[in-house]
């Protein structure tokens, strides 16, 4: 494949989706996902998850399942997180009221109780992969999921909109990556991430800054970071010699730990956007991030 080529066409579509939604939209008012929003899949989804935060911006009951739900109101909130979960997660899956914090949902709802005045998505736009297989191995969903990323991000970011972070797990590591060169983002994270299909930071094409985050106990440390034909997903996102910023990961535990109470690495992604607009205004606190200089 054509890398150069197939970034701009990401980039021209994104943008056309982006104008196309702005002549569409009422002023103030949020498109929905092309995910789609099937009236009874929403109204199931939102009893589910209850909650007077919780806002269902798509939902597609057609297979395993598709959703995009916010917690936050994105057409309001100065802040936007966006988070791409990986394999095995779905409609049914993003959570589990028995074992919450192995799932996607209760890490969005962590991430919204740091900052309440931020949104956070909880993207699962794409077919995930089933599991840890052949479909995780390649880049297939990921190049099939980033311009449905990519238009979401677009759809999502209004004028009120300071700050963009998007944050992929796992195999959404791969889509955000495979996607960044047309992400409307400010920040890219990437946890836990077998590879972004990208051999350096400059290769994803993005103005982001790019951030990254893996375990000592993460048994994806395990998978070799190589590339055969569209087999295995390239460099180690969290090797220095990559060269995105890191992130800390002191109290994160496992495959599923990083953005789960107590976790540095939950305090660091929450307060990037934060960190960002204290940075930009005129008048600055002198105060230091407890986390120290993962924002620098």
């Amino acid at each position: 494949m054509n890398t150069s080529r197939y970034a701009a066409a990401l980039t021209a579509l994104t943008l056309l989706v982006s104008g196309l939604t702005m002549l569409v939209r009422p002023a103030g008012a949020l498109a929905l996902s092309p995910v789609g929003n099937d009236p009874s899949c929403a109204s199931a989804l939102r009893s589910r998850l209850a909650g007077p935060d919780v806002r269902v911006l798509g939902c597609d009951p057609v297979g395993r399942g598709r959703a995009v739900v916010a917690l936050g109101d994105p057409a309001t909130a100065p802040r936007l997180v966006v988070l791409v979960p990986g394999a095995g997660i779905d409609l049914h899956t993003l959570d589990d009221p028995v074992a919450p914090q192995h799932r996607p949902f209760a890490w969005a709802r962590s991430l919204h109780r740091l900052d309440p005045d931020a949104a956070v998505v909880l993207w699962v736009g794409y077919p995930t992969p089933e599991s840890v297989g052949l479909d995780a191995a390649s880049g297939r969903l990921a190049r099939a999921a980033a311009p449905l990323l990519a238009a979401d991000v677009a759809r999502l970011r209004g004028p009120h909109t300071a700050h963009v972070t998007v944050v992929g797990h796992s195999y959404g590591s791969v889509v955000v990556g495979t996607a960044a060169s047309g992400l409307d983002a400010d920040d890219v994270v990437l946890l836990a991430s077998p590879g972004a299909r990208a051999p350096h930071v400059t290769a994803l094409g993005t103005r982001a800054r790019v951030w990254a985050a893996l375990a000592a106990d993460d048994w994806i440390r395990f998978v070799p970071h190589v590339r055969l034909g569209d087999v295995g997903h390239g460099a180690d996102p969290a090797n220095p010699a990559f060269g995105a910023r890191p992130l800390p990961t002191g109290g994160a535990h496992g495959h599923d730990g990083y953005l789960v109470p107590g976790s540095a690495t939950l305090a660091a992604v929450s307060g990037i956007g934060r960190q960002s607009e204290e940075r930009n205004r005129p008048m600055r606190s002198s105060a230091t991030s407890s986390w120290g200089s993962a924002v620098a």
